[in-house]
């Protein structure tokens, strides 16, 4: 059975982006291996320096996540902190990792590009990375397109930790490249994201969802004119919630003309509002019973943790500090 290692960051509230880019595959693996997820509440600290922001941030992530289905008799759930191994072993590879290697990775000039101020935990943090996926001896790790080079570096490094102090020390991981979702179109066209503040949580009030669904930005077609699907926001979505069918007769109507941006914007906040009540419901649950994601967090990174101590000595031995 694979062991299979992923982890979100804690920057912000959930939103679908998030949920259909992440969460949905990760709870689909955890019926398919050995799943082992974490909140990376170290990585955010690269952009995230507010503390009581990133505690309720986190806290947020594991309710939002155990409440769309996130099976902790399953899947070992823990916050990245919690395993302060991770960060000794990022050093012990940092010591053989090469500056050109660091260099080369996208994330960390996208990071820049986008505003966010340099510094050695945002340049190095691939390094952490790798500790991430190493630690649990990680098979598989799911990953988009455009996050592969991660796991490329992660074995880069293992190879190196490898040739240097034994062929057998680090396992190996293989990315897992998610099926490609079509862009999650924001509220602005443009792929949601939160850089963007365009996104749509997922567990907002009815009315703030309804908000900010009528508030998805269209042109100045007038009702009675035709208008193309193929480029709409509102179709975009749709089609994550509705059935094929319900996407069917929404492009027909787009192309027949007769019907306005805002009665389809009434139809999609209905197809999200519902597609998410049983998670809203097993929230309101979860939210309820505080001790009970205390003790999910706690359990699973009881668990890491004994994994990880494993491998650390493993590497410790190996490199003359044990």
């Amino acid at each position: 059975m694979p062991r299979i290692l992923s982890g979100i960051k804690p920057t912000g509230r959930l939103h679908i982006g998030n949920y259909f880019g992440m969460m949905r595959p990760s709870i689909d693996w955890q019926d398919k291996g050995e799943a082992f997820y974490f909140i990376a509440d170290y990585h955010a600290l690269t952009t995230v320096h507010d503390p009581a922001k990133l505690r309720a941030d986190t806290r947020n992530v594991a309710i939002d996540f155990l409440a769309c289905g996130l099976d902790p008799a399953k899947a070992t759930f823990f916050k990245q902190s919690d395993i302060p191994q991770v960060t000794e072993l990022t050093w012990l590879l940092s010591v053989l990792t090469p500056m050109g290697l660091l260099e080369r990775c996208h994330a960390y000039k996208d990071a820049i590009a986008k505003g966010f101020s340099a510094s050695h935990g945002l340049f190095a943090y691939p390094v952490l990375m790798a500790a991430d996926i190493l630690i649990y001896d990680a098979d598989v790790v799911p990953v988009g397109k455009d996050q592969k080079q991660h796991v490329e570096v992660t074995r880069d490094l293992a190879i190196k930790m490898n040739e240097t102090y034994g062929a057998s020390l680090l396992r190996l991981p293989e990315p897992s490249i998610l099926p490609e979702l079509a862009t999650i179109p924001g509220l602005d066209g443009q792929k949601m994201s939160k850089s963007y503040d365009n996104t749509i949580e997922l567990f907002l009030e009815e009315k703030a969802l309804r908000k900010k669904i009528m508030g998805i930005q269209t042109d100045s077609t007038p009702v009675e004119a035709p208008k193309d699907p193929a480029s709409s926001s509102i179709v975009g979505l749709y089609r994550l919630f509705a059935s094929p069918g319900e996407v069917e007769t929404m492009e027909a109507e787009f192309r027949a003309g007769g019907v306005g941006y805002g009665d389809f914007k009434k139809r999609l906040f209905g197809a999200v509002w519902e597609y998410f009540a049983p998670a809203r419901a097993r929230r309101a649950e979860i939210e309820s019973d505080p001790a009970y994601v205390d003790e999910v967090l706690r359990r699973g990174a009881e668990r890491a943790g004994t994994l990880a101590s494993e491998t650390l000595l493993r590497v410790r031995k190996a490199m003359g500090l044990s």
